[in-house]
């Protein structure tokens, strides 16, 4: 059996169960270990009655791991649950002593293919510790300040290499883990920076474009729908197996979304109908299992954080769009494919007259 982990709190809820249905069908001897972050996640997640879904309370790994519970008040909650991404693949290490690994995925992931080929990577390379690069296209690359690999999809060996390192990852956070880039840091994501030195051969470094596909990537590779259902996207001829659906949040209602592709490039209509479609029916599907289980769960979706340097919103979203009516599975951004176009412009503005990411 593969073991997956990831946390949430009911602002991620139906992503959540997104996530583990699409992973549960690519790969069907999964196991997703989820962190609840609140009450109402543990007992709607619960009644789900899903042997292969192990849900564990945020208050049973603070009650182990009282460092941990003491950073909370010194931390916004965004950092906090930044704070908590070494901390919970290393408690299920520590007190699951059957298991081979453990992969970490980010709850606004959706898996499109099998994913077991990482895990065959792993072993092919003798890997303890396999993480992604972000993969930044060009003229995006001043956002490696925020780390140049991606926390959404990591795995560790149950080794102790893979041990030693989320130990050192758990103090480097547990002692800051701030919303901001300070001194080479940047939340949890930074640290990894020093992991090719630290780990050397014992680190993959998987340079797959179809695992961990983002917005802040799209626009480096080239796509292709295919019409194969155990594989529906290609990306530089590489399935598309996991991609990353940052930042996309509903403003109002069901009908308007916020993209999350505004600083980077909008994709162009046909294939983010295909891939983001796609999504939305994933999430659709998610949200009715959930109502069936618990008729009075409450969908609180969490929203895109603030804190983004405004001076580029007002007049580049006139410009470019980003924010994206849905008309059935559809999203139409309404600037005739100029969108694409924005992360460009944005590191352009960037270069002339100055600003924070």
């Amino acid at each position: 059996m593969n073991h997956y982990c990831t946390y949430f709190d009911r602002g991620f809820l139906v992503q959540g169960v997104a996530l583990w249905r699409s992973l549960a069908r690519h790969d069907p001897d999964a196991a997703l270990w989820v962190l609840a972050l609140d009450d109402e996640t543990a007992e709607t997640l619960r009644a789900l009655g899903d042997t292969f879904l192990r849900v564990v309370p945020l208050a049973e790994l603070e009650a182990a791991d009282p460092d941990l519970l003491a950073t909370r008040s010194t931390r916004s909650w965004p950092e906090y649950l930044f704070t908590l991404s070494p901390c919970w693949p290393r408690w299920i290490l520590s007190t699951q002593d059957y298991l081979r690994r453990i992969t970490y995925l980010d709850a606004d992931l959706a898996c499109f293919s099998r994913p077991t080929d990482l895990f065959t990577a792993m072993e092919e390379a003798d890997a303890s510790v396999l993480i992604t690069p972000h993969r930044f296209p060009p003229w995006l690359q001043h956002y490696e300040r925020h780390g140049r690999f991606n926390v959404g999809v990591l795995s560790f060996a149950a080794d102790d290499i893979a041990r030693r390192c989320l130990d050192t990852w758990r103090e480097e956070c547990l002692a800051w883990c701030h919303d901001r880039v300070e001194g080479g840091r940047y939340a949890d994501q930074g640290y990894l920076n020093a992991w090719p030195e630290r780990l050397g051969k014992h680190l993959l470094v998987l340079d797959d474009p179809g695992v961990n596909a983002a917005p802040w990537n799209w626009a480096a590779h080239s796509y292709r729908i295919t019409d194969s259902s155990l594989a529906p996207f290609t990306v530089e001829g590489h399935r598309l197996v996991f991609f990353h659906f940052a930042r996309f949040r509903p403003r109002v209602g069901t009908w308007l979304w916020e993209s999350g592709q505004l600083d980077y490039g909008i994709m162009p209509l046909g294939l983010r109908n295909a891939l983001y479609g796609s999504y939305w029916t994933m999430l659709v599907a998610a949200q009715a299992e959930l109502r069936a289980a618990k008729p009075s769960v409450d969908f609180a979706f969490r929203t895109t954080r603030r804190g983004r340097s405004g001076w580029r919103v007002l007049c580049l979203r006139l410009v470019f769009g980003g924010t994206w009516i849905r008309v059935g599975g559809h999203f139409l951004n309404l600037r005739a494919g100029l969108g694409r176009y924005s992360g460009r412009v944005l590191a352009f503005l960037r270069d002339r007259i100055g600003g924070a990411d």
